[in-house]
């Protein structure tokens, strides 16, 4: 996925679960536009895999193997927790 279609990757920032939609489309609304070119594919890459590993991921139940995916991964998580509850 091209990193500058920002409509391709907002339609696959939505997930089959609601706790990854608040989280992911929190992340790509509020933060993907300063992300650098290396991050934004990061995070494209990450919307490629499936949501139970998502979810495992970012709710805090494991880690990808792959360190480029962890570094996103750890973005999202400090990020949303700045902005506060996730309201799950």
């Amino acid at each position: 996925m091209d990193i500058t279609n920002k409509a391709r990757i907002h339609w696959a920032c939505r997930r089959g679960m609601r706790e990854l939609d608040i989280a992911i489309m929190a992340f790509f609304e509020q933060d993907f536009d300063v992300l650098d070119d290396q991050d934004k594919r990061r995070f494209v890459r990450l919307l490629e895999c499936d949501d139970p590993d998502l979810f495992n991921w970012l709710m805090n139940y494991g880690q990808p193997d792959d360190r480029d995916l962890q570094k996103i991964i750890s973005m999202i998580q400090k990020r949303n927790k700045v902005r506060g509850s996730l309201a799950m």
